[in-house]
């Protein structure tokens, strides 16, 4: 059995509604990270995760922290939340232990995903907060890894409202519903319009805003590939992938070649 994705209109309904049928073509690759995501991998492990989220009592509106070093990262753990119903808060991954407690107290986050790279700080900002549990992208001590969310037995996901459910909490205190956050999809898609042939270089690195959200889920709802820079442009990495649309440093993308 695997968990049913949102309802039409939801970030994760547009985003991966054609993932299964596109099977084990790359959807992401996360250079810094180290991985290959295919669609049906994305799609499986999102859901799954969300599933487990919702076994251990995640709740419909809940904030969550999103504290990840790498872009396949935060697309797992954003998806993750947003499909389990909860709010997502990106922080960016320089952020202090002292800064990331006072954020997440401001927004009463009672979960924290993280990297095992970042683990240590996100420990001593959840010890400052209320944070209750840790779920962490790789084996880490005193986390919970998030490989144990996709053995729990599977559960429904719940029927959200694209308009009035949120998906984001950014760090400048704005909320995304998912319809704000597909809708900030359509603004980058203008002047590219993507194609299921696209190659995308991504150099945007995770942070607490949107873009980097917005891009990958907007790649992978288009069938189109993302290779995610982690912050820079690797040289000879266009020419090694093909790469026909890039990342600007004004939050827009562009054709190339």
């Amino acid at each position: 059995m695997k968990p049913a994705a949102s309802t039409t209109g939801t970030v994760i309904h547009e985003v991966f509604r054609r993932a299964y049928e596109r099977g084990d073509r790359p959807a992401l690759i996360d250079l810094r990270g180290g991985h290959v995501y295919g669609y049906r991998r994305l799609v499986t492990e999102v859901t799954r995760a969300a599933s487990g989220l919702v076994r251990r009592g995640a709740r419909r509106d809940q904030v969550v922290g999103v504290h990840v070093s790498t872009a396949g990262a935060q697309t797992l753990a954003v998806h993750t939340v947003v499909a389990a119903g909860g709010v997502a808060a990106p922080i960016d991954p320089g952020a202090g232990a002292y800064d990331m407690a006072a954020w997440l107290r401001e927004c009463d986050a009672r979960l924290l995903i993280t990297t095992p790279d970042l683990a240590e700080t996100a420990i001593l900002a959840a010890e400052e907060s209320r944070v209750r549990q840790i779920v962490s992208l790789g084996s880490a001590l005193d986390t919970i890894d998030f490989r144990a969310l996709l053995t729990l037995e599977p559960t429904a996901l719940p029927t959200l409202d694209a308009k009035r459910q949120d998906a984001l909490l950014l760090t400048d205190g704005s909320r995304l519903s998912h319809a704000g956050l597909l809708g900030r999809m359509a603004e980058l898609d203008l002047p590219v319009r993507l194609a299921e042939s696209d190659v995308v270089l991504a150099t945007w690195p995770p942070d607490g805003c949107a873009d980097l959200v917005a891009l990958v889920g907007l790649g992978v709802s288009k069938g189109a590939l993302v290779v995610a820079a982690g912050g820079g442009d690797l040289p000879g990495t266009g020419h090694d992938f093909s790469v026909t649309v890039v990342t600007g440093p004004d939050g827009a993308l562009e054709r190339v070649g």
